[in-house]
Parts: structure tokens; sequence; C-alpha cells
């Protein structure tokens, strides 16, 4: 057998250089970089490797660990599972930093391979620098927190080792159901030693992700569902978007008479002037597709996990029989649903073949159609331009934007109130043009992943929507898209404080408690401060002056960031369904309220 002699780290470089992946019929690699913070325990290791391969294998610098994490993130999103990237960083708050990124693709089931330096496998000079030591166990390290947030953990401490994490955790990262986020802690005196490799192990290797064709019974359990039923609703999520399955859900819809549902992970699934869509789903839905969801005797659920703001807390549709096609039988199961394990394209297309020319009844495609006109009309009214002089509203600036932006734009938000108003009013083109992370909705997310995005399709504009809150949490990668020249068009909504949360404090007994910042709080200059970073920046009055502002923003080369005041008071009344937040026993009015409601959830499943 042929070897190598290589340190552990220059091992781990090579081996990722050499796993190729195919995207439109074009073979690239897997890795599309490292992000890297070094310090002293991946500097000399995985450092020193990654100098020796820059053609192969880029590394790139941020400034924040978390950051750099969730920009790899939205990179294997806008890849739509196709591509990543690694991360390392060293053995203390570095790794720890990355924790909170690593729950963001657990929870959205994302692939990103975090490689943190990890304290001394010899314990010769133990307790070292940042080490977090375990009174009962000397194995335990700050690593050992990736454990609930990986799909796959490991740590080195024989370089041999290697030979198998390495693989294992490349089946996670590019598994169909199983994908998430891999760790692979590496000990900082274990990087450094050498070994004698096998030259096969650094063979390329071609990596294509599955698609199962679904199980024959639970075919016809599933096709048998829909024949029986009156008024059947469609769900898309995020695994339609994975799964390249937009068009395989248009023309079921069309076929089959259902109207469509969008997830916050599966929203632009299908373009939003398609006949077959309803808008978005649950809690931040719309009235039309809320309505039909209340209605529904089935619903087929197609590559969604079934999270509480889809389902209204398990109230929106609790009377309706659940059909769950989805490549994962933990999710294809949930909530009492009968599953059909597929891929969502192979296996919407098995089903259109079972049913044949079966459609809904005409009275269930006429109601999904008027509630569609009335929908968007409403969404006319909440995005229109205020009236001269009055304070914006997130829905108004959102108007604004998606207006200015071009039709292969694509648009970045997280948390707060503006997913709220993005999954109800945004009107998506296209499965990569909106990119909101909500599955584990993540404050800070937004600048960072509008930098991955913009790395993963440089071609294509990037629109980033920012709350003041979010910015201030996390957004020193404005100088790290200057410094890679990948620029980003920034508004930042100011409506001094944490104005969603404000409103569901009211809402819920907390009478608007500690969100929103105090009249005598100093007023904070967005402008000032990302122009210190180095962006373009501007403040701006109101609607009119942001929309005469926005394309030289989304034309500029260099990121460019506009900064507009606006109600923190304000939210679309339209659309929308029930969500369980518990309310204080003591509060009895808004309590008697809630459990009225909570009468209405599913029990079972």
């Amino acid at each position: 057998m042929r070897t190598v002699r290589l340190s552990v780290g220059e091992a781990v470089v090579r081996f990722l250089s050499a796993q190729m992946t195919e995207i439109e019929g074009r073979r690239v690699r897997l890795f599309g970089g490292v992000w890297a913070i070094f310090g002293h325990g991946n500097v000399a290791g995985l450092g020193a490797a990654l100098a020796g391969a820059r053609r192969t294998l880029p590394t790139l610098r941020a400034h924040n660990e978390q950051a750099m994490a969730l920009a790899a993130i939205a990179y294997a999103r806008t890849h739509m599972r196709r591509r990543m990237m690694a991360c390392t960083s060293s053995i203390g708050p570095g790794a720890t930093n990355m924790l909170t990124a690593a729950a963001v693709a657990h929870v959205n089931r994302l692939p990103v391979l975090f490689l943190p330096g990890d304290v001394f496998a010899g314990r010769g000079p133990d307790p070292v620098l940042q080490q977090v030591e375990d009174f009962a166990s000397p194995l335990v390290s700050a690593n050992d927190c990736f454990r609930p947030v990986s799909r796959y953990f490991d740590r080195i401490t024989r370089p041999e080792q290697l030979l198998a994490s390495l693989p294992a955790s490349l089946s996670v990262l590019t598994d169909p159901a199983g994908c998430g986020p891999a760790t692979i802690a590496l000990p900082q005196d274990v990087q450094a030693e050498a070994f004698d490799w096998p030259v096969a192990f650094f063979a390329p290797r071609l990596h294509r992700i599955r698609a199962p064709e679904p199980d024959v019974a639970e075919l016809a359990a599933a096709a048998a569902a829909l024949r029986g039923a009156k008024r059947p609703l469609l769900i898309a999520g995020g695994g339609v978007k994975y799964a390249r399955a937009g068009a395989q859900v248009s023309g079921f819809a069309r076929r089959h008479g259902l109207p469509v549902a969008e997830t916050q992970a599966g929203k632009g699934s299908l373009a939003w002037d398609d006949p077959a869509n309803v808008g978005a789903i649950g809690v931040t839905g719309s009235e039309a597709a809320n309505d039909l969801a209340r209605r529904a005797d089935l619903v087929l659920a197609v590559g969604t996990r079934l999270a509480d703001f889809t389902t209204g807390s398990r109230a929106l549709f609790a009377d309706a029989r659940l059909v769950g096609l989805n490549v994962a039988a933990f999710d294809a199961g949930k909530h009492g649903a009968l599953p059909l394990l597929a891929d969502a394209a192979r296996g919407l297309v098995a089903l259109g073949r079972k049913l044949g020319a079966w459609q809904a009844p005409p009275s269930w495609r006429a109601r999904a159609a008027a509630g569609l006109a009335r929908w968007n009309r409403a969404v006319d009214r909440a995005t229109a331009a205020p009236r001269k002089g009055a304070l914006a509203t997130d829905a108004q600036v959102l108007g604004a934007v998606n207006r200015a932006l071009p039709a292969n734009g694509i648009m970045v938000c997280a948390a707060g109130g503006l997913p709220g108003e993005l999954h109800k009013l945004w009107r998506a083109t296209d499965a990569a043009g909106y990119h909101v992370e909500y599955g584990y909705s993540c404050m800070g997310y937004e600048i960072a992943g509008g930098l991955g995005v913009k790395l993963a399709a440089p071609d294509r504009p990037v629109m980033v929507l920012v709350g003041d809150g979010s910015y201030l949490m996390l957004n020193s990668e404005i100088a790290t898209s200057i410094a890679l020249d990948a620029p980003l068009a920034i508004v930042v909504l100011d409506n001094r404080g944490f104005g969603c949360i404000d409103r569901l404090s009211g809402a819920t007994g907390g009478g608007r408690f500690n969100n929103l910042l105090a009249e005598a709080a100093p007023r904070i200059d967005f402008a000032a401060h990302a122009a210190a970073l180095g962006a373009e920046a501007k403040a701006v009055a109101g609607i009119a002056e942001l929309e005469a502002a926005l394309p030289a923003a989304i034309r500029a080369r260099r990121t460019t960031v506009l900064v507009i005041p606006t109600d923190p008071r304000a939210s679309t009344q339209a659309g929308g369904a029930w969500w369980d937040v518990p309310v204080a026993a003591t509060h009895a009015r808004l309590r008697s309220a809630y459990l009225r409601a909570r009468a209405r959830q599913a029990r079972g499943g």
C-alpha cells in the first residue's frame, strides 16, 4: 500500500480538497473554503496546513467565530446543500462562539463542518490556556458542548482515527435525511503529529445527493387518502427547495387541483404569482392559506418538519388527516401523519401517477382562487407607501425593497418581527431569492448570512434586511464583506429596540417591559457606525427617500447601508394564526382567552 507522510492538519486539508460535487452538470469542489480565526489551538496545525493549500481550499478570515459559521451555513443553504464550508477555531471562546451557529445548522438541517481546536490529548501541560476543566473527568473539554448540536461528533486522539472519522462526517453532511453539522474536535498536539497515510485516502471522491423513491405500500396508502379528500391542501417546506422540486410541486398542484401553502423555509418553492400558490401558512401566514388550512380535511406536508409556526401550534389544521412526504423518517410521521418516505420530487411524481386523473372538487379550487385574490389586495394595501410624514412600518419598508430588488435578487433576513412580515407579504420569484433563517430564529444571522449568500451567488444582488437590535448584536462582517469584495445592500430598520417582542410582551400581560430603548437612551447613529466599518452609508427619513436610494445601493460595488426609522408598534394584522405562548394564570382575562385557544390543539401524534 502506497503511503504519504503528512501531519494531521495537512491530512485534513488534503482530504477536504479532494471531495467533489456536481452543480448543473459541472464538477466542483464540495468545500468552497474554510473560515478560520486562528489561535493557539489551531494555528500551528490546521493553520500551517491551510497556508500551503490556498489555491485548492481557500481560507477566509472573519471577525467573529459565530458570524463566520453563520456565513458558512448561508453558503450551504444557497447551494441547496450541494456545497458547503468548514470552520476552524481555537480551543476556548473561539470554539464556544460557534455553538449558536451549530444549533442554527442543526435545526435547519444544513451542512457545515466544525473543526475546533482542542486541549492536549497527551495532557502534559494541562491545564492549558482556555481549558475548561471538569473536576470529575479529564475527558471533557469545552467542545463537548457541540454534542447536542451536531449530527456527528468525534474527538481525534490518534492520527489514524481520521481514516474513519472524516468519511463518516462526509456521509452525514451529504445525507439528505440526516444532514446537519458535523464536528471533529482536533487536540492541538495531535494536529501537529505526522502519520503515514494511505494515498488512496486522498483520491478525489464525487458526492451526489441521494433521491430515494417511495415505498410501494406507503405510496398506495397516501394515494388512497388523497382520493378520499374533498378539501386537500399541500404545504411546501424547505425540503422542496433542497430536492429542487418546485416544478414538481407546481405540476402536481395544477394537475390535481391542490392549493399550495408555503412554510418559511419553503417560501419561494413556487413563484408568488403561480396560480396554485396561496401564500404563507401558519402563525405568519396569509388569510388565504390559513382559511384553507382551517377547512382542510387532508394536508399533504411535503418536505416540512411541521414546526409550531407552520401548524399554528397544532391548532390550525388539527382535524385534518396528514400525509407526510419527507426524505427523513423522523419528519414524515410527525403529528400522527401517514408517512410517505421519499425525495420530494420523486415522491410527487410517483404520487401523481398513482392518482391518475383525480382532482380536488371545483368548489375547493374556486375558494382558493377567491381567497388568493383578496389576499393579494391586502398585500398591496399593507406594503403601499405611507402618507407623507408618517413613520414607516416594516411592511412598507419591505414593500419598497421588494419593488426595487431585481428578479434575480436574493433577500436575506432572520429573527424578530421582520420574518413574520416577510413570510406574509414578500413576493418571491424563485427558490433562492427568499432566504430567511427562522428555524432557530437567530438574531445576528442577517449580515453574516448575507455574506455567505453573496459568496455562494456572486452574480446575484444580495439585499439584507436587519433590525437595529440584530445589527447591534452582530455587525462585524460588514468589514469582512468589504475585505472579500462581496458587496451587500443592507437596510437597517431602526425602531429603537426589540419591537416584535415588545408587542408580544404587551399581548401576554407583560406590559411592554424591557424591550424598547427609553427616550433618555442615546440615539445610535447606525449610518456613521457602518461607515466606520468601511461601508457606504446613508440615513433616510422615510419611504420616499428609501425608494430613491435603493437602486444605487443594489448596484453598488461596495457594501452599502441605508438606515430608516420605523414604527415599533405597527405590524400587519391581516392573516396570521394562533401561536401557543403561555399567559400567566394571574392575568384572568388573557388567560381565559389563551385556554380557549389551547383547547383547539391536536393532542395526538
